[in-house]
């Protein structure tokens, strides 16, 4: 590891061991808000945090072990392909484990079920990408490695909180925006100047829903409106259609002088370029498109 995925790896260690509010119990506008602010500190410190207390959510919802102390957890679920579950043992590759060489515990699907894993073997060269290179999103290989199911088959995506948990990743592109955007608030020129209140428009447009939906989610923790999963999709496109405007206009407005000359604010553009990909564009947009009735507006 190289000097700044060293430093990452240490804040992680620091930031896993906050205590931080559950989705749904009250305070989901706090545990958003600290999402944020680890972003705009780093975005893949924020993919390793995020992804920490993701799990420790999932667990307290799905009643799975106690984590730990020190214990630092990924949620390893991107596919395909698929790993295969026999006997209480899991096999096969997964991509993208975000902390491969760092979480000691992650949680795993194969088929609809959820596994608590110890990791397994990283696949070395597997995330050769500049942005978000300290996140070390490798391929892991699990070669008849003991698991514990968690939860029933289905918990892990059919839970209200499977859908809480994706509006608290569009609350770290928010943070990876904010941060992207800073270097404009020292503009003077009026077509920067322009750019910047298009920015100011498009970040309070996110972050006043980020808070709407914070709150909606305490009300109705259990989504017995059956709003969940419109909800995450409606925040998850808006957000990420915000942080692409603040990549495009921040560039367009300061040129390529902060591009060059400023590692911090390269890597920002980088690693936020690479995050919002998450977002599944147009298919998530359709499936929105298909909950919207006569009443829905």
């Amino acid at each position: 590891m190289n000097p700044w995925q060293r430093h990452v790896e240490r804040r992680f260690r620091e930031v896993a061991g906050l205590r931080v509010p559950l989705p749904g119990g009250g305070a989901t506008r706090e545990r958003w808000a600290l999402f944020a602010r680890v972003a705009e500190e780093d975005l893949s410190l924020a993919r390793l945090s995020e992804g920490h207390f993701d799990a420790v959510a999932i667990l307290a919802e799905l009643n799975g072990p106690e984590p730990a102390p020190g214990d630092l957890w990924g949620v390893w679920a991107a596919k395909p392909p698929s790993l295969e579950a026999s006997g209480g043992r899991v096999s096969g590759v997964r991509p993208y484990c975000s902390g491969a060489r760092v979480c000691t515990r992650a949680l795993v699907t194969a088929g609809d079920l959820l596994f608590a894993v110890r990791p397994g073997e990283p696949i070395e060269g597997t995330w050769p990408a500049t942005g978000m290179a300290a996140s070390d999103s490798l391929d892991v290989r699990f070669t008849d490695a003991p698991a514990e199911q968690v939860g029933l088959p289905g918990g892990y995506t059919g839970r209200p909180g499977f859908h809480h948990g994706g509006v608290g990743v569009a609350a770290v592109w928010y943070g990876g925006a904010r941060a992207v955007a800073r270097p404009l608030l020292g503009v003077r020129e009026p077509h920067a100047l322009a750019h910047l209140g298009a920015v100011e428009i498009a970040l309070t447009s996110a972050r006043d829903a980020l808070e709407r939906a914070a709150a909606e989610i305490d009300a109705d923790p259990l989504d017995r409106k059956e709003q969940a999963a419109a909800r995450a999709l409606r925040v998850r496109s808006l957000v990420a259609e915000v942080a692409a405007e603040v990549l495009d206009r921040t560039g367009r407005a300061l040129g390529a002088g902060p591009l060059s000359h400023d590692e911090a604010h390269a890597r920002r553009v980088a690693d936020l370029t690479v995050y919002i990909r998450q977002h599944h564009a147009e298919r998530d947009l359709a499936a929105l498109g298909a909950t919207v009735t006569g009443d829905t507006w």
